[in-house]
């Protein structure tokens, strides 16, 4: 299974430690701890970890010396400090020295999550726009490379949108046709390139947190709101404030949060959880959804009143099937990126390679199609891309009728029951896909919503 990322702890306390440790792990993270009675700056270097976890009091040792140390040995590892202490003048000083959070002990195993998952999160969105100024000198342009007319329609809308500064943004689309991309490039052109690096840029997956904790996130909380609340927390509203804030995967945010997500948009302010305070903020919102949000509105499953209040000012992204004539232009321009990534010397691709790739479907559109070309740079030593270079599923996509007619399902003389065979399609593609919804969708070849659908029917949730 692939690493959530890598966590080095340092505490003198060895039940913390095995406490975080062991949670830690669960979610999927590389860990490796030290007490701090020897030298260990040069041991979290040379691992190379993600995030580290440092005590602010350990023995013999001066904490926030030890930050800075750390902070100018290794500058790109998050630290977050461990403290007993949860006044506001060392969390300050913390953080000005440059420390990521910090977190008060005893600790909320749920906010040490969201906090190191908050951390990893904007260590890969600095490596993607690194990657991305690495690989071209004009990163709006990459991101709008194609020559039909839907790219082009949806460039010029993009730059309207941008240019009228509008408060919040709905862009829809298939999983994989850039939706982020999109709303990266519309805060790049409302705030301009020069300083827009140095603007808040905060980015949420409403389905990946439980609804307390989003809600906890979007709108933050005063001490003692809840049991664990120890001490107060901005929103992320808040800390976008005068930027953006990317609200990915609306579409499964519950009723009960988007009410105030629209009192939210409306008003601009924003009240803390257990707060009698309303707080102005100046942000940005951009909402990204696979779904068909005019079908969920109908199902009573997303409120009219934000649908229209978002849908106001909404872009569509096509998906790649339907603007064929880009694939060669992305093509291209991932095998560039790549061979000049990993120094490969690949020039381009044969006519039939090309065919190929623009007779394939691409259910995951330029994500699929981007992973594709990375994955050929890397296993493939040629100077031009020929069709036996291709993975096997793009290959197929030219496949002989005659080979399609044997290859196709043969209807038994006897029959068969279609809702039997369906569901059993079904239990395939979850267990090919580790019961992850949305890659079982794709195995079928079907929308997101349908497969929700056809999980209900036959009682598979």
């Amino acid at each position: 299974m692939k690493s959530a990322g890598r966590v080095y702890l340092v505490d003198d306390d060895e039940l913390i430690l095995a406490m975080l440790s062991r949670t830690l792990e669960k979610e999927g993270y590389e860990i490796r701890t030290e007490t701090g009675e020897t030298e260990f700056i040069d041991k979290i270097a040379a691992w190379h970890p993600d995030v580290v976890l440092l005590d602010i009091n350990l023995p013999g040792q001066n904490g926030m010396d030890t930050l800075k140390t750390l902070k100018n040995d290794a500058p790109n590892i998050e630290v977050i400090m461990l403290t007993a202490d949860d006044t506001a003048e060392t969390a300050v000083k913390a953080m000005k020295i440059g420390a990521w959070d910090y977190l008060t002990k005893p600790f909320n195993m749920d906010e040490v999550k969201i906090v190191i998952g908050n951390a990893i999160e904007n260590i890969k969105l600095k490596k993607e726009l690194e990657y991305l100024r690495k690989i071209s000198s004009s990163f709006f342009e990459n991101d709008f490379l194609g020559v039909s007319k839907a790219k082009r329609e949806l460039k010029e809308k993009v730059e309207r949108i941008a240019e009228a500064h509008v408060s919040s943004i709905l862009i829809t689309g298939e999983s994989g046709v850039g939706k982020d991309v999109i709303a990266r490039n519309i805060h790049r052109m409302m705030h301009g390139t020069a300083v827009s690096s140095s603007i808040p840029f905060i980015a949420v997956n409403c389905s990946a947190l439980p609804d307390t904790l989003l809600e906890s996130e979007l709108f933050g909380y005063e001490k003692g709101a809840f049991t664990d609340a120890r001490k107060s927390k901005k929103g992320l509203f808040e800390v976008a404030s005068g930027g953006t804030l990317l609200l990915d995967e609306l579409g499964e945010m519950k009723l009960s949060l988007q009410s105030k997500l629209l009192r939210v948009l409306e008003e601009r302010m924003v009240r803390r959880i257990g707060g009698q305070e309303e707080i102005p903020v100046d942000v940005t919102v951009i909402a990204t959804t696979n779904k068909n949000l005019s079908a969920a509105v109908e199902r009573g499953e997303f409120r009219m009143d934000l649908y229209y209040r978002l849908n106001a000012f909404s872009l569509n992204v096509p998906p790649l099937r339907e603007r064929r004539e880009d694939i060669p232009v992305l093509a291209g321009h991932f095998l560039t990126a790549f061979a000049k990534e990993y120094n490969k010397s690949i020039a381009g691709f044969s006519t039939e390679a090309e065919n190929l790739l623009i007779a394939y479907p691409w259910p995951g559109n330029v994500r699929e199609l981007k992973n594709v070309i990375q994955g050929m740079v890397v296993l493939q030593n040629t100077k031009v891309i020929m069709p036996e270079h291709l993975p096997l599923e793009l290959r197929g996509s030219a496949m002989p009728e005659e080979q399609r007619r044997q290859e196709r399902f043969v209807l038994p003389a006897a029959g068969i029951s279609l809702d039997a065979f369906e569901k059993d399609l079904i239990v395939q593609a979850l267990e090919r896909a580790d019961h992850n919804k949305t890659r079982a969708a794709k195995l079928l070849s079907v929308s997101y919503d349908s497969f929700r659908y056809q999980l209900k029917k036959f009682g598979l949730e």
